[in-house]
């Protein structure tokens, strides 16, 4: 027998009105929706605070494993690593706030020096002599005047990062101290059968993190102290405020080489034209070492992103996001791979990959002993063999990766 055939949809007769009904279901999850995208809006500085812990959890954890295998008790790891990590940031900043203020201090009181030596230096060229003619004619009170209402809200703005960083500082000392507890309370919301795989990810997690701001740390050193040395090697005034402003813009690579680049000239033409060409060249040939063989050889391994899609990545992260997104880009890209990978997912135009028939199958082994051996045990307790599991796992595959 055919099966009957659909009724046409009816068309309204002119002059008449077509009814659409809602259901209710569909009203009600719009509303929720609506209701949860608001709350997330209004917990932005929350959630804000939560990424940035995570983040230090993420970065402080393989030390305090590394000192609980050397059989530290993990309370003593934990306040050793937070100690030493507070120490070295006291020192710094004692180290780098006193000298910046003081030679913003220096640079306020020569403005009037420094302005006639760069009047006289565009003035030379007929090119710059309008420009030079500018810069002579600003208004200084109205320049100061201009100074101090943006030094007040960079100095409101800079509580309130501070302020965030304590915080975030606090909770992650928090997690990391209640670790067994809380991961517990996690895996209860999960289905057993996906505990493994769980733990891998949060692993992998951690691995993109920590190689994340480990990476951060490296590159914002070394353009600091290469900017340091370039700029004291010419007796270019304010060498360690630049250099100290060079690493802060560093934290976007690709980038951040490129913005320093324009204080550090503009500094060195107090010296003399000869001083900021050789500058500028030197600055673009560590911009070029940066990009091509820095970034790549740091962020490489743990985040395991090709060079362009992490300069994709920090534009689009800028352009959502601003500063905060652009940080958040190149984990957050990794992370996505990472999900990809784990979930065992082809693309559209890939053909199924042997290696992931393995995987499944070492997947389905590992779900059956973790179920063998947590049978009947509780959600804390199953936890932390899912991640004993998912760390054998993983030292595997880093010694296969390491031989191949």
């Amino acid at each position: 027998m055919s099966s009957p055939k659909p009724s046409p949809t009816p068309t309204p007769a002119p002059g008449q009105t077509l009814r659409v009904e809602v259901a209710p279901k569909t009203l009600i999850a719009v509303v929720l929706v609506a209701a949860a995208a608001w709350v997330l809006l209004q917990l932005a500085p929350v959630l804000l605070v939560l990424v940035g812990a995570l983040m230090i959890v993420g970065t402080l954890n393989p030390l305090v494993s590394g000192l609980e295998r050397r059989k530290v008790r993990r309370g003593v790891a934990i306040a050793v690593v937070f100690g030493v990590g507070s120490a070295l940031a006291g020192l710094g900043l004692s180290l780098t706030i006193p000298p910046l203020v003081a030679q913003g201090r220096a640079v306020i009181e020569h403005e009037a020096e420094i302005r006639d030596r760069v009047v006289g230096y565009l003035g030379a060229s007929p090119l710059t002599r309008s420009l030079g003619d500018w810069v002579r004619d600003i208004q200084y009170p109205d320049l100061l005047k201009d100074a101090r209402s943006t030094l007040v809200a960079a100095s409101l703005r800079m509580v309130e990062i501070v302020a965030f960083v304590v915080a975030a500082v606090f909770l992650a000392l928090y997690v990391m101290l209640d670790r067994d507890r809380l991961r517990g309370a996690v895996f209860a919301l999960v289905p057993r059968n996906h505990h493994v795989r769980a733990s891998r990810v949060l692993l992998n997690l951690e691995t993109i993190v920590g190689g994340y701001i480990r990476g951060q740390v490296i590159t914002c050193l070394l353009i600091g102290v290469f900017v340091f040395v370039l700029l004291a090697l010419f007796r270019v005034p304010n060498a360690l405020a630049i250099a100290v402003l060079g690493a802060a813009m560093d934290v976007l690579p690709y980038i951040g080489a490129l913005l320093t680049i324009v204080p550090a000239v503009a500094a060195a033409f107090s010296v003399g034209p000869g001083a900021a060409l050789a500058v500028l060249g030197l600055l673009l040939a560590y911009e070029q070492f940066e990009s091509r063989l820095l970034v790549p050889l740091v962020y490489g391994r743990a985040l395991r992103l090709p060079s362009s899609v992490v300069f994709f990545a920090l534009l689009a992260g800028g352009a959502l996001g601003g500063i905060v997104g652009a940080l958040l880009a190149l984990p957050l890209a990794s992370a996505a791979v990472m999900l990809l990978n784990e979930l065992r997912v082809d693309l559209p135009g890939e053909a199924e990959r042997p290696e992931h028939l393995a995987m499944r199958q070492k997947d389905r082994q590992e779900e059956r002993e973790y179920a063998a051996r947590t049978q009947d045990a509780p959600a804390v307790v199953a936890s932390a063999v899912a991640v004993e599991i998912a760390r054998e796992r993983k030292t595997e595959e880093d010694e296969a990766g390491k031989k191949s």
